[in-house]
């Protein structure tokens, strides 16, 4: 006999199953409204592809740190030939050379990065005031000739006070300009050691602050001050209690910059014989793999420890609004009739010796026959230069050449610069755009924890030492097959220089309201056609910037690229190795080619796109 289930069963077992398909619907609905949407789409793309390009490699060193590599300290005294073990990180940390190959070194890098910041924040803070709230003399020429420093190559200024202090008595190296002209010997902690390398980083970053702090001042209210004044409160005590505090912001962004640059520099502690984390891995080599990745995870975590420290700072964070709708006249302060002359004169006597002197340097060694002859100087003989370095179109004859064609002839220099402008236009192009598409979708999703995520994986490699990024994708690129390659050049520096154009783009995203793109999505037009034709051109000349600004870096890069590939596969690890072999004038002359190429380009784009550092400082 069949039974019959009663009316209520079926009605409720019905309604149950119809709940759950509407949830369901429910929920594949808001996926597909929310991914309808091309910024949450390229948002999610982002998100795993940054993970990948920046997580992978930390996780390949983190394991390289504790595997056995065949021929290196930690296979002989093991005794295994594969597998994993702990003795690498024992041994850095409590072995017989853990003082020489931890310590010291740790605490060389610290100290300079730390002093670093004192010396940038100090003569690029002093800068910005006096151009922007003092009646200083030349202020345009001295703004726009400040900043030539950080546009160099990061070395230049450490061979600069090589080819001026240095001594054969003291250094055991050429005699510099003091010396073959003066007879002035400087002591050797000037020559070498943390103070000049202290004083070159100092000197490379201080445009940072003076980009950084001169906003502030010359967008601060002049009534701030005035009504400190009018209370009858001392000059120095408003600039304490007042001026200061309004430009704190400022100061921890040039701290965080100019530590993680200062702790992952490479050529100024080289050139300047200072054993940090840096060198010391270099020094280390194959014997002490694993040690070494254990020195660049060391770094890596500083990488990260200064993101925290960023996010810290800059959210919940008390107001430092210094533009209102009040006043924006800015009180200058009157140095007096000489006094906005004698400054003046000063600092234009500095930054020549900063950013002029270096381009004559060069170019003069280049023309001289052996390193530190300056015989013409004090002797006026014209026939003590020579033009072989620059003119010899053979490399049969012997000329002191070492084999070597002249710069005009050398088909391996231009050749390695080649490979440079290769790697240079793919980062940028790569970088740029990635860059372009983070700022857009992060700034269509202010409020999103995914948005913060991705925005925070764009900008952690800029806080990590180039360094501890390099040796990331060469353990990366050598387990993978690819190391030697331009695609591994490539890969590095596009994660490296992504925050360039991420943070460019950002900014001038956040300025678009959304009712223009609004306008253009009610008359149905295509998301490609939006960015092409509405948000591009507006914003074009903040976005060229994320291009060129990629590109420019990565033609100076040394310490970045200088673990990924031979030394004559592009033109700054080729400058290296010309130093290496003593051919000084080599290096001088592909120093001189940089700079004057990296000048012409920032001239164009200045041009071009009227982006300028200085721009709204000193500047126009």
């Amino acid at each position: 006999m069949k039974r019959f289930m009663p009316l209520a069963w079926y009605r409720g077992n019905i309604m149950q199953q119809t709940v759950k398909a509407s949830r369901a619907r429910v929920w594949l609905n808001k996926l597909k409204t929310t991914f309808s949407k091309p910024q949450n789409a390229i948002l999610l793309a982002l998100g795993i592809l940054l993970t990948f390009s920046t997580v992978a490699p930390m996780i390949s060193i983190a394991l390289d740190t504790v595997t056995v590599h065949v021929g290196s300290v930690d296979s002989h005294y093991t005794g295994l030939k594969e597998g994993y073990t702990l003795y690498n990180w024992v041994d850095l940390f409590t072995g017989k050379l853990a003082q020489t190959n931890l310590w010291t070194p740790l605490l060389n890098s610290v100290l300079l990065s730390v002093f670093s910041c004192f010396g940038a924040i100090f003569y690029g803070g002093l800068f910005a005031y006096l151009v922007t709230r003092t009646n200083m003399r030349c202020k345009k020429y001295l703004s726009s000739i400040f900043i030539f420093p950080y546009i160099m190559p990061q070395w230049t200024l450490a061979v600069i006070w090589q080819n001026l202090f240095d001594s054969n008595l003291v250094t055991g190296t050429s005699d510099g300009l003091l010396t073959a002209l003066f007879g002035i010997r400087m002591p050797l902690w000037w020559c070498q050691g943390m103070f000049p390398s202290v004083m070159v980083l100092s000197l490379h970053y201080a445009p940072f602050a003076y980009i950084l702090i001169g906003g502030i001042f010359r967008n601060m209210d002049a009534n701030l001050e005035e009504a400190a004044t009018i209370m009858g409160t001392p000059r120095l005590k408003i600039f304490a209690r007042v001026t200061l505090p309004l430009v704190k912001p400022a100061v921890l962004s040039t701290v965080l910059l100019v530590f993680s640059s200062a702790m992952g520099s490479y050529p100024v502690p080289h050139y300047l014989n200072l054993t940090t984390l840096c060198t010391k891995y270099v020094q280390m080599g194959e014997k002490r793999a694993g040690e070494a990745s254990i020195l660049a995870v060391i770094m890596i975590l500083f990488g990260v420890l200064i993101l925290i420290v960023n996010q810290r700072t800059t959210s919940g964070r008390q107001s430092y609004t210094t533009v209102t709708g009040k006043s924006g006249q800015i009180s200058k302060i009157n140095l007096g009739k000489s006094g906005k002359y004698i400054i003046a004169v000063i600092l234009v006597i500095l930054t020549f010796f900063t950013s002029i002197f270096p381009i004559i340097s060069f170019a003069f060694e280049t023309f001289l026959p052996n390193p530190g002859d300056y015989s013409f100087l004090y002797t006026g003989d014209t026939s003590n230069l020579t033009t072989k370095w620059w003119l010899t179109s053979e490399n049969v004859t012997e000329n002191g050449m070492y084999g070597q064609k002249g710069i005009l002839f050398n088909e391996a220099i231009w050749g390695a610069f080649k490979g440079t402008l290769i790697v240079a236009v793919c980062c940028a192009l790569l970088a740029g755009t990635i860059g372009l598409l983070v700022g857009y979708c992060v700034s269509k999703n202010r409020r999103s924890k995914w948005a913060a995520y991705v925005n925070n994986m764009a900008f952690l490699p800029y806080l990590m030492p180039s360094l501890a990024v390099g040796v990331a994708f060469f353990v990366f690129g050598s387990s993978m097959g690819i190391f030697n390659t331009y695609l591994l050049l490539v890969l590095a520096g596009t994660v490296k220089y992504i925050p360039f154009a991420s943070r460019s783009a950002l900014s001038s995203m956040m300025q678009l309201s959304g009712e223009i793109e609004e306008a253009a999505i009610i008359q149905d037009i295509p998301w490609h056609k939006r960015m092409l034709n509405i948000i591009i051109p507006i914003q074009k000349s903040s976005i060229m910037s994320g291009y060129l600004l990629p590109f420019i870096t990565c033609v100076r890069e040394l310490t970045l690229f200088m673990l990924l590939c031979s030394q004559t596969k592009i033109i700054t690890t080729m400058l290296d190795y010309f130093d290496e072999m003593g051919l000084y004038a080599f290096s001088s002359g592909i120093n001189l080619i940089l700079i004057v190429f990296i000048l012409i380009c920032n001239a164009l784009i200045n041009k071009l796109t009227g982006a300028s550092l200085d721009k709204g400082i000193g500047g126009e």
